[in-house]
């Protein structure tokens, strides 16, 4: 069953819309296609969208625009 957008908020809120929930979609139907597991590719694309918000914006600490 490949999954899409839609899907990504009944599975994951912080991949609620936008690019989140196209990469959630993008990265379970590649994992459900490499190993067959739909269990699998929910928790890993889930896992990805949570580094994803993790990840610490960059700024320009010191440096004028």
């Amino acid at each position: 069953m490949p999954w899409d957008q839609s899907d990504a908020k009944r599975h994951d809120k912080k991949a609620a819309g936008g690019k989140s929930a196209r990469q959630w979609a993008d990265v379970a139907n590649s994992v459900l296609e490499r190993t067959g597991d739909e269990g699998r590719a929910v928790r890993t694309a889930n896992g990805v969208i949570k580094k994803r918000k993790e990840k610490p914006t960059r700024k320009r600490a010191g440096k004028r625009v």
